[in-house]
């Protein structure tokens, strides 16, 4: 099942962002970051994406430390192998695309 999902691009990069802990905030500037800019989120669309994948079971939110307001995620095992599937799709387009453009001016 997980090698059949084909994420969006802001997915994709809200996922790399959560290879190590984050909270909200860090996954918005790491997603920019990483995407040189185009992927911009909005906190209303950053928390409706983490809940969604929350549910499917891609991440987890780690316990809270006392007294912070702070939620911070983790990739889940099945999220790190749907990350990973989608890496190695993405390189599979690539590849193909640079074959076929090899030579094309």
């Amino acid at each position: 099942m997980a090698d059949s999902i084909t994420l969006t691009e802001t997915t994709y990069f809200i996922l790399l962002a959560l290879v190590q802990p984050n909270h909200g905030y860090g996954i918005m500037l790491k997603a920019e970051e990483m995407s040189n800019g185009r992927v911009r989120l909005a906190a209303g669309t950053l928390y409706g994406a983490l809940n969604n994948m929350v549910d499917k079971g891609w991440i987890e939110q780690l316990p809270a430390e006392y007294g912070s307001r702070k939620k911070e995620y983790i990739l889940t095992d099945l999220g790190l192998e749907i990350l990973i599937n989608e890496t190695n799709r993405l390189k599979e387009l690539a590849a193909c695309g640079d074959e076929v453009l090899k030579g094309v001016h």
